[in-house]
């Protein structure tokens, strides 16, 4: 399979291919509960309390509780979903949050950097948002070498270099306290490119697919969350979960 760094794509044309990809998908999809993923039990420990929460573009796939947290989103589809069972919805965009400074105690950012082309304007905005020692968790995946057709396919603009990242989020007052390997992409190529076929020219029946059997099945086999202090070693690792927390300077020097 080709891992050919991704084209350069404008902002417009980024934001056209989420909106189309998640617009349908969210269209068609069920709500999957918080409690039902890996991160629950950390979510569970940082939760406890704290009523100023932030989840930005989760879909269906909420990883915060869903009652009383701010979700924001650009499907219309998830979000009226969120709101059904308690959730406080606003639609837009991360870059440019509709939200006071400071407004959050916990602000949950997963596997949606990589969709904006402008990422530091992105990261500053979640930073401007979380309260001065607020826990900020953000999701994403590594290694430019390692750029597929499934990355193309959901709009991704990039994949990081950790070090590169890890600096990033330090200019932007975020100090990584805990991490870990995170993600259900498949491993196997060839599974990739028949999935995106399928994606490509028999949408409605992947995503029926994928929501009846590819889901639960990834669910299962997903592995432990094993948070470590600081950044994992990174090598083997294709995405990966950071715990952040919000600090009144950048963190390294």
């Amino acid at each position: 399979m080709d891992r050919v760094a991704p084209t350069s794509r404008s902002e417009s044309e980024l934001s056209i291919a989420n909106r189309a990809f998640y617009e349908q998908l969210w269209s068609e999809t069920k709500l999957i509960e918080p409690t039902r993923f890996k991160t629950w039990p950390l979510v569970s420990t940082l939760v406890g309390g704290v009523e100023r929460r932030l989840e930005i573009a989760p879909g269906l796939r909420p990883r915060l509780p869903i009652e009383g947290t701010s979700f924001l989103d650009i499907s219309a589809a998830a979000l009226s979903r969120l709101a059904e069972r308690g959730g406080r919805v606003t639609r837009g965009s991360i870059l440019s949050l509709p939200y006071p400074d400071a407004s959050f105690d916990l602000v949950c950012a997963l596997d949606i950097v990589e969709h904006v082309d402008a990422d530091d304007v992105a990261l500053a905005e979640i930073s401007r948002v979380a309260a001065a020692g607020a826990v900020v968790l953000i999701a994403t995946p590594l290694h430019p070498a390692k750029w597929n057709s499934f990355d193309t396919y959901v709009g991704h603009c990039r994949r990081y270099e950790p070090r590169e990242f890890l600096a990033k989020l330090s200019r932007h007052y975020l100090a990584v306290e805990q991490s870990a390997g995170y993600g259900m992409q498949p491993r196997s190529s060839r599974l990739l490119d028949v999935g995106i076929w399928f994606l490509t020219h028999r949408r409605r029946k992947a995503i029926w697919f994928y929501n009846h059997l590819i889901m639960p099945l990834a669910m299962r086999m997903e592995n432990k969350l094993e948070l470590k202090p600081g950044m994992i070693d990174t090598d083997q690792v294709e995405e990966i979960l950071l715990v952040c927390r919000k600090t009144k300077e950048p963190s390294m020097k």
